[in-house]
């Protein structure tokens, strides 16, 4: 098999797909929100009509800036490219910029902008499959900048289909200032009640938890907590293909293409399909890493379909009722502590030279799994830690009747059918410790940060690569 991963990095790289230049904007009535830090950039923003798409096939970009003025579009793909992230792919422009509506708030709250086109683009036949960020830049000075985000899929086979979690990029989207799913227009801090809804027909805000980050505008989660992993299996040279919680829900022949299936970072948000689809291709021998924490927490529900997407908006159903069939742990909130190793002779550990009770230190946080689940064939827990800023029996994220944990962490590994793997790593920080790619801002929480990128745990994540591919 081609490896067209390691092909596509042997093109030169470059920094420039970084944001340099941002201003976002401070709305009056919300000078005093405590979570209002400036969400939006009105200046230039925009959104991709589609989450993925085929080489051949066609998206546009919605651009809307403030005041009028000439836009250029630069599309880069992220990967490693000898360190530098990024590789340049297609200019465009200068293009004649508006202001496009700010759309009505429906009694969801929900915001569709439905955006007149502003680009209109063919991805090329040899595009290969990645994550790609259209870097928006005002042509006059400043040249303001902002990003909109696209995944281009691969029909081949592949080893390793990393999945990027942006049901939950947009469940935390909050633009233009307060329309997450977790806001209802109070003040409080988060609202966790029925009645919202949220649309991809929207750009994404600056990311609003955990860090301050003014390179994310337009780009989600995937800067923050994805990108290390992308950067790191590249840099790797393993075969690497991408899709979308989308193409998990709708097209199931792209796991079925794959000997490995990866959920990365914070992948809370997950339909029915998307759970049924991975559990038959486990049972078909795909072999699964939960590089992730609190992944597959909330079960939604979906809203209008398209001819060129499964659907466009959603709401929070209920919380995932069995997601420790899967994963073999369940999936909590809050929690931060070291990742202890419990099982230092099992294969994973093979070269790490840890024994027990050794600890990787700040690796478990934001969100965690815990409670193994003891009715999984086979199941061994790796790693098991205490965490901090928890109370033995208390609810671990203070607003989900069902989240009673222990206040522990659990690693956990199970064989599957065909001689495949399921591992859970428990900790939506885990690719924190496995690389640090131009621009990432390392993770920090309430009551605890990473290290940055730890050997021990890319020995792992080699090891587990190793007896998963076949």
């Amino acid at each position: 098999m081609t490896n067209k991963t390691r092909i596509e990095n042997e093109h030169p790289g470059t920094l420039d797909w970084q944001i340099t230049q941002f201003q976002y904007d401070y709305p009056e009535h919300l000078q005093a929100s405590p979570i209002i830090r400036g969400l939006r950039s009105s200046a230039i923003e925009g959104y991709a009509s589609r989450t993925s798409v085929y080489p051949g096939e066609t998206l546009e970009l919605m651009v809307s800036v403030q005041p009028e003025g000439r836009f250029e579009v630069d599309i880069y793909r992220l990967g490693y490219y000898g360190g530098d992230g990024g590789r340049h792919m297609l200019h465009m422009g200068p293009i004649e910029g508006r202001k496009q509506r700010m759309p009505m708030e429906t009694v969801e709250r929900l915001r569709e902008c439905g955006w007149e086109p502003s680009v209109t683009l063919t991805v090329p036949d040899d595009w290969t499959s990645g994550v790609y960020l259209a870097k928006l830049t005002r042509e006059e000075m400043p040249r303001l900048q902002s990003y909109a985000i696209f995944i281009v899929k691969a029909r081949r086979k592949t080893k390793v289909l990393v999945q990027v979690s942006d049901l939950t990029w947009q469940a935390y989207n909050k633009w233009p200032a307060t329309n997450s799913i977790y806001d209802d227009g109070s003040p409080e801090m988060w609202y966790q009640g029925a009645g919202v809804r949220v649309s991809f027909d929207r750009p994404y805000a600056k990311y609003c938890q955990i860090v301050d980050a003014p390179l994310s505008c337009g780009s989600g989660e995937f800067l923050l907590w994805e990108f290390p992993l992308a950067y790191w299996l590249e840099a790797e040279g393993y075969d690497v293909t991408y899709c979308s919680n989308l193409d998990t829900h709708a097209d199931p022949d792209l796991l079925m293409n794959a000997e490995v299936f990866i959920s990365v970072g914070h992948d809370e948000y997950w339909t029915r399909e998307m759970y049924e689809n991975v559990t038959r291709a486990r049972d078909a021998g795909v072999s699964l890493l939960f590089l992730s924490g609190n992944a597959l927490y909330h079960e939604i529900v979906t809203y209008g379909a398209t001819e060129k997407e499964p659907f466009r908006s959603f709401a929070r159903q209920r919380y995932f009722p069995d997601e420790r069939e899967l994963m073999g742990a369940s999936s909590f909130g809050p929690g931060y502590g070291d990742w202890t190793v419990a099982k230092p002779d099992h294969w994973v550990f093979e070269g790490t030279g840890m024994k027990a009770g050794d600890r990787i230190p700040g690796l478990i946080g934001w969100e965690y799994h815990g409670e193994p689940f003891k009715d999984v064939d086979g199941l061994e827990v790796l790693a098991r830690s205490e965490l901090i800023g928890l109370q033995p029996g208390e609810p671990d994220i203070g607003f989900a009747p069902r989240a009673k944990g222990d206040g522990k962490h659990a690693a956990v590994i199970y064989p599957g059918p065909r001689g495949n793997w399921v591992f859970n790593a428990g900790t939506i920080w885990w690719a924190e410790a496995l690389s640090a790619p131009p621009g990432h801002i390392p993770a920090m929480g309430a009551l605890g940060r990473t290290q940055g990128p730890d050997r021990r745990v890319q020995q792992i994540t080699r090891n587990l690569l190793a007896r998963c591919l076949k």
